[in-house]
């Protein structure tokens, strides 16, 4: 059974965190072989250049907008969210996860978190401001709102129904 704290129990359990911890930026991501952690800090002197972070595309031909355009386009169903699907590190990200998996159709994601300029770019692609946005067969639909609307009204299902590897929708 749950026992409540009492407020001086929490107090005095943050007081005993030490300050360092809240002066630093830690960033993780779900592998599955675990989590992953960077301390990091973009343009810290400090930071050795080995492990700075870094554009996954920086040094190839292909631009960010190139790599949206080609997820939107070869993905049947294309999520670009914070986390992974077996990881969302939000609530809103978790929803849309939650309710496209109802459907059992093959859901790919990119984590926005781990690249800012990726999420710049998908922004910019689908001229949406928030996280996650949704994509079913090369046409953004929006983000967890709406997919959660098109669910209840019939409309998800509808969309969906072609995409091979749903036996879930009858």
């Amino acid at each position: 059974m749950a026992r409540l704290l009492s407020s001086n129990a929490v107090l005095k359990a943050i007081a005993t965190v030490p300050a360092a911890l809240s002066s630093r930026n830690v960033i993780g991501s779900f592998y599955p072989s675990g989590l992953k952690y960077s301390t990091s800090v973009p343009g810290d002197p400090d930071t050795h250049e080995d492990f700075r972070p870094t554009n996954k595309v920086q040094g190839s031909d292909v631009s960010l907008k190139d790599v949206v355009e080609q997820d939107v386009k070869e993905n049947p169903v294309m999520i670009y969210m914070k986390g992974v699907p077996d990881f969302p590190q939000c609530g809103f990200s978790s929803l849309a996860v939650r309710v496209l998996k109802h459907y059992n159709v093959p859901l790919s994601a990119r984590n926005i978190l781990e690249d800012p300029e990726l999420k710049s770019a998908v922004k910019a692609f689908s001229h949406w401001p928030t996280f996650p946005q949704i994509f079913i067969k090369g046409e953004f639909i929006g983000g967890s709102d709406l997919i959660l609307n098109m669910h209840q009204n019939g409309e998800l299902k509808e969309k969906l129904k072609d995409i091979v590897g749903s036996p879930k929708l009858e």
